[in-house]
């Protein structure tokens, strides 16, 4: 098998393919060129949409040119592929925007669009001034209704509702393929497992159109990857909280750090291979039996941070959680907010502390952490404490060099900073 190919087997990115033997003889006769799609629907991706952009980075390291494709015109509608229900839709200048602010973080995560190894292309460039009757008479005639709901992507919504609009959305994603093809030589499609059967249609458009059998040498080809969950059974990168964002105005470095950081030990060999450019055999020697789980975790945690956010940021995440949970580190790069102090002269309030730290959600929140034990806050001296009396007021007395620790549960930390003159946050 192809050296690639066999790379991204060994880390666990390979879940299907069209024709694995066929596409492993292709890339071994030289460079070819490949696609994955992401839909604008929000500002930011997630992590959990960044499998195929890990694959990607591997692909295009191994001499292959990649195409990350956004899909400014396919947005418009929505993919309904592991949805229960129509997407919102978005205006056109909102799904511009979050084109714009994608386009940036993928640049950043990828090294750049060169042209060469790397390039950036948009569907809505293609698909924003179809002709609806020619689209139907040169591209829809190719389709099967029967086909198409035998998808299991069409047959769950089904059962729900699955709209007009969102069953022209294969359709589209395999025109998208076709062009690419044509416009790029593009031969190979990457994307999630879920998007298998969108995959498989834009091959066979692609044969039907174009002529191009498996065995004309000019074939193109699907590979897909599968849908990362944790150990526990969740979806990979979310959280009680929500999903992980790379965006870090959504999750802080911090927060996007210790995601990592708290990862099942069960979990953390398979997100070092998947998750980071670390050979696989440092990743193997990092999980062996006998080590220390939590120096795998660092590391995890370090170098993801570090591909996304930059090494400045995954050092001060770091130092903030040596300062959270090991007492060393410098505090100052815990996650921060920052009071007047003349709100503590009179006091506040346990529930008002933790709720406007962004602890705790709403008031209720706060009261029941408080009353289960889970809230925690530093004395004089550094020691964090259990405090479960709902009627603990603070003062700055209660300050540290001008800083309070607060701790929620087991791994949520803030810190609580003074300064002598401020409006007044509460």
């Amino acid at each position: 098998m192809n050296s690639a190919l066999l790379a991204l087997r060994e880390r666990g990115f390979i879940a299907q393919c069209s024709n694995i033997e066929a596409l492993s003889s292709l890339m071994d006769s030289g460079g070819l060129t490949f696609y994955v799609g992401c839909d604008p629907t929000g500002a930011s991706l997630h992590i959990g949409h960044m499998v195929p952009f890990f694959a990607f980075r591997h692909l295009r390291e191994a001499g292959h040119r990649g195409i990350a494709l956004i899909g400014g015109g396919t947005a418009r509608i929505g993919d309904p592929s592991g949805k229960t229900e129509l997407r919102r839709m978005l205006s056109y200048e909102q799904l511009d925007g979050n084109a714009a602010a994608i386009r940036a973080q993928l640049d950043r995560f990828l090294g750049g669009f060169d042209g060469e190894t790397a390039v950036c292309a948009n569907n809505k460039d293609w698909l924003a001034g179809l002709n609806y009757i020619d689209f139907l008479r040169e591209i829809g005639r190719y389709f099967s209704v029967n086909r198409m709901l035998s998808f299991e992507a069409y047959r769950l919504r089904m059962e729900t509702g699955l709209s007009f609009i969102e069953f022209n959305y294969q359709l589209l994603q395999s025109y998208d393929f076709l062009e690419l093809y044509r416009r790029y030589g593009c031969r190979l499609q990457i994307g999630g497992d879920d998007q298998w059967g969108n995959i498989v249609a834009g091959l066979e458009l692609i044969r039907r159109v174009e002529g191009k059998a498996e065995d004309s040498g000019e074939a193109a080809f699907g590979l897909t990857f599968p849908l990362v969950t944790t150990s526990d059974g969740k979806k990979m990168g979310k959280t009680e909280k929500g999903a992980i964002f790379l965006d870090p105005s959504v999750t802080s470095p911090y927060d996007f750090f210790q995601y990592w950081r708290n990862a099942q030990d069960a979990d953390v060999k398979r997100f070092l291979l998947m998750f980071t450019f670390l050979p696989a055999a440092e990743c193997e020697a990092l999980c062996a039996p006998g080590k220390n789980p939590n120096a795998a975790k660092e590391r995890l945690a370090w170098e993801v941070t570090a591909l996304i956010h930059g090494r400045d940021e995954a050092d001060k995440a770091l130092a903030g959680a040596k300062a959270a949970f090991g007492g060393a580190g410098d505090r100052s790069t815990m996650p921060s907010k920052t009071f007047p102090a003349s709100r503590f002269e009179a006091g506040v309030g346990i529930i008002d502390l933790f709720t406007v730290a962004g602890l705790c959600a709403t008031k209720s929140e706060a009261r029941r952490l408080v009353q289960q034990g889970g809230a925690f806050v530093s004395r004089p001296g550094g020691e964090l404490r259990a405090v479960d009396d709902i009627k603990t007021l603070f003062y700055t007395g209660d300050f540290t060099g001008g800083e309070l620790i607060l701790r929620a549960g087991k791994k949520h930390f803030c810190r609580i900073v003074l300064e002598q003159d401020g409006p007044d946050r509460f």
